[in-house]
């Protein structure tokens, strides 16, 4: 075959040269051996280059598709930490709300047994105050009451010109001061 087409070139080649040749002439035989090697080149592409390519593209496509899959499920748990980290913050804010309010609460709380401590304490103070009061008048007025005895007898026995010292004296005064007090 390749010897029929060196001959129809060789007879059509004195011919092609008596033409004009340019770029817009059409020349039969050029034109079918075109088409004679782009088929042949075409079928050999076919059978060892297609496949080739046609694998490296699947094969592309199926790296595609695996990457936006990962990508989907890598956007699915990005959303699913992020709401899981937003509950997280929620569950935070509530249990320092939570803990704010009891904290607020026990202040109250030692705030109130604080004013009551400090009140009771002054009442303490108010009551042992005036228990010390009561004691000091009842020990001043004892005092006076055993000057004014002392006094009466020093002053009676001026009067009748006698020391009167005994108890029974003694008595016989604060028995007289008692009900004076009692004559008030």
């Amino acid at each position: 075959m390749l010897n029929l087409a060196l001959a129809v070139i060789q007879e059509h080649a004195p011919a092609a040269q008596e033409h004009a040749s340019g770029p817009l002439t059409v020349e039969g035989g050029l034109m079918i051996w075109t088409i004679v090697v782009f088929l042949l080149l075409l079928a050999i592409l076919r059978k060892f280059a297609w496949p080739a390519i046609l694998g490296a593209v699947e094969a592309r496509e199926q790296a595609l598709e695996r990457q936006l899959a990962e990508a989907a499920r890598d956007r699915e748990q990005a959303a699913a930490l992020l709401a899981e980290h937003q509950k997280l913050i929620a569950e935070a804010k509530t249990q320092a709300h939570g803990i704010l309010v009891e904290a607020r609460g026990v202040a109250e709380k030692d705030r109130a047994l604080a004013i009551e401590k400090t009140r009771h304490e002054q009442e303490e103070l108010l009551a042992r105050a005036r228990r010390e009061i009561v004691a000091e008048r009842d020990k001043a007025v004892a005092d006076l009451r055993r000057e004014a005895v002392d006094l009466s007898l020093a002053a009676a026995s001026r009067l009748i010109e006698k020391r009167l010292d005994g108890d029974t004296d003694r008595k016989l005064v604060l028995d007289f001061l008692a009900t004076l007090d009692d004559r008030r």
